[in-house]
């Protein structure tokens, strides 16, 4: 400051108070380095300013390079109050970045699958590259600028390469250059002339060298013929002759002293098994008590004697049926032996006098239980998977039996004439369960279908399917009549009501066991507090039916539990099938 004051100054307007002007200099610099050094001296008490004294620890300060700094504009903001430089708009985005952000996720998007800018083009091209692309498999490449292309190079193409480079990009708009060349087009041959009625040929000339295709000779004829023979003999299912029917029994004392047969349930077993009532509590099964050997190979089905459930009826993959004696020694009663093939299914009618089998050989055959023999045979030339005989008394010469050709068909014993068909199924029939005192009957297919049929009139009056359902090869009526358990591919036991609108009922449903491919059978307990079902494994299920909670599972067979039963008269003897031949009792 002393020296801005002495700035402009003239030498000669100071010499003659120089040595004045030398001793105010001297006292000035003494005072500013007195006002310099202010602050280190102990301030004095009389002063009042001390009072009004405040010390600012974070005073206003103008940081250095203010000008510098910029002012970050979020990428989310829509709208900008001041004017920002072109250095704002377009820095980096700040902030930490998150290291776990995929190559696409960092990616600029202003939709959910990318950014989209808006593109402007004729839709009159973008219809002729879209029909060209849908017609003959190339359209021009959109990605490609064509001002960047050499001339040399041609236009580039997406799709059918080889197609585009052949026609020169020829667009569904440009007639093809291939068709207009000279000598391609085939010319027809041209009448025109009115008067000539004759050799008038108008607009349906032949194509000049048109071969006219005649009639084939006597030696073309032949080998037609014999072609179609060839073809007719190769499709024609062979009828195999009936195999010779036969029976075996296998005990000595088929009378008793009375004269009465095997079929007639006895009296010293310790059960009441004449009345049909069902115990009063049943206990899950803890052991086991019998094996029942014969089969050669696994067995497809079993079945109790009606009422009684003394005898124990069994068919298998070696072609034969068998009987078998429940109570006492446990004997192999009879074998009946009258199919080619495997046999599928059997069922017994109400008395148990008779039953009918049903083969891979097509054959449906109606056998006398007691002596053996096969009193009628039914061929409906396609494989029959289940047959059933009509539960009440007064139609015991009808049963119906579902065949692989989707059809369902009604048989009478005492003509042996189909008396009806029901035919709305999409895939083989498995299954055939009489419902709602046997006035309707419930059938299940591999269409995965569940429907729904009155007596005697061939349109289903119910057809269920869900896209969530699976085939249901195996089907079991509870024994209060109330309720259908379905075996479900998809490793599952679902429950259908029996009455009124056969709904599925979705908070009963039995799970843990592995049935993907097999038509395991299932059952109830008689007092309908246990549903028991044998799995792919070998392994036998038993689940409490109020709950649906697993109580109980052991290794029954070495090879697929295909079929288990529950005793009705017994609380808890139970009886299982496998396809190791084997046929087990448990207690």
């Amino acid at each position: 400051m002393l020296h801005l004051q002495g700035y402009g100054s003239s030498s000669s307007d100071s010499e003659p108070d120089d040595g004045k002007a030398r001793a105010e200099k001297h006292q000035t610099e003494a005072q500013a380095s007195a006002d310099a050094s202010a602050h280190l001296k102990p301030v004095d008490s009389q002063y009042s300013v001390v009072k009004s004294l405040e010390i600012c620890a974070a005073p206003l300060v103008v940081p250095m390079g203010q000008s510098e700094v910029s002012r970050a504009v979020a990428p989310t903001t829509k709208e900008i109050n001041y004017n920002p430089r072109y250095e704002e708009l377009f820095a980096p985005v700040a902030g930490p970045e998150n290291p776990f952000l995929t190559q696409q996720m960092k990616a600029p998007k202003n939709m959910l699958t990318g950014f989209v800018e808006n593109a402007h083009i004729s839709d009159f091209q973008f219809e002729n590259q879209r029909k060209t692309f849908h017609s003959y498999g190339y359209a021009l490449d959109p990605s490609v600028d064509g001002k960047g292309t050499a001339p040399e190079e041609g236009p580039s193409y997406v799709g059918h390469l080889q197609a585009a480079y052949d026609t020169d990009g020829v667009t569904v708009f440009e007639s093809s250059k291939a068709k207009t060349i000279a000598g391609e087009k085939r010319k027809r041959m041209k009448n025109d002339d009115p008067e000539d009625v004759e050799g008038f040929t108008g607009p349906w000339g032949k194509y000049e060298n048109e071969q006219t295709v005649a009639r084939p000779n006597e030696k073309e004829r032949a080998e037609i013929e014999e072609m179609m023979a060839k073809k007719h003999r190769r499709h024609k299912v062979k009828e195999d002759k009936p195999i010779e029917e036969k029976s075996v029994l296998h005990i000595k004392d088929a009378f008793d002293y009375q004269g009465r047969s095997f079929l007639h349930p006895p009296h010293d077993v310790g059960v009441n098994l004449r009345k049909a009532g069902a115990p009063d509590r049943c206990f899950l099964p803890k052991a086991h008590i019998h094996t029942w050997t014969g089969h050669t190979k696994g067995i497809s089905a079993i079945r109790w004697f009606p009422v009684s459930a003394h005898l124990l009826l069994s068919c298998s993959m070696d072609a034969r049926v068998k009987l078998w004696e429940v109570y006492n020694e446990r004997r192999c009663v009879r074998t009946y032996s009258g199919h080619r093939q495997a046999v599928r299914d059997v069922s017994f009618n109400n008395k148990g006098e008779r039953f009918i089998s049903a083969g891979y050989d097509r054959y449906l055959k109606l056998w006398d239980t007691e002596t053996g023999d096969v009193i009628s045979r039914f061929n409906s030339r396609k494989i029959p998977f289940c047959v059933k005989f009509h539960p009440d008394f007064n139609k015991q010469h009808l049963f119906v039996a579902g065949t692989s050709d989707k059809k369902i068909i009604c048989w009478d014993t005492r003509t042996g004439e189909v008396v009806q068909e029901y035919d709305r199924h999409l895939g083989a029939v498995n299954t055939i369960t009489f419902v709602d005192e046997n006035r309707r009957f419930v059938t299940t297919s591999d269409d995965k279908s569940l429907r729904v049929w009155e007596w005697d009139i061939p349109v289903d009056m119910k057809y269920i399917a869900d896209p969530t359902m699976h085939s249901m090869p195996a089907v079991t009526l509870a024994p209060n009549g109330k309720w259908l358990a379905c075996q479900s591919l998809d490793n599952k036991i679902v429950i259908f009501s029996a009455i009124n609108r056969f709904k599925m009922n979705r908070k009963k449903t039995f799970t843990g066991h592995m049935v993907s491919g097999y038509a395991c059978n299932l059952d109830f307990s008689p007092d309908m507090s246990y549903l028991v079902s044998g799995d792919g494994d070998g392994k036998c299920y038993i689940w409490d039916w109020k709950t649906t909670k697993l109580y109980k599972k052991w290794q029954a067979h070495d090879n697929v539990c295909i079929a288990t039963l529950w005793h009705p008269h017994e609380a808890s003897k139970l009886v299982t099938a496998g396809w190791d031949g084997l046929i087990k009792y448990w207690d």
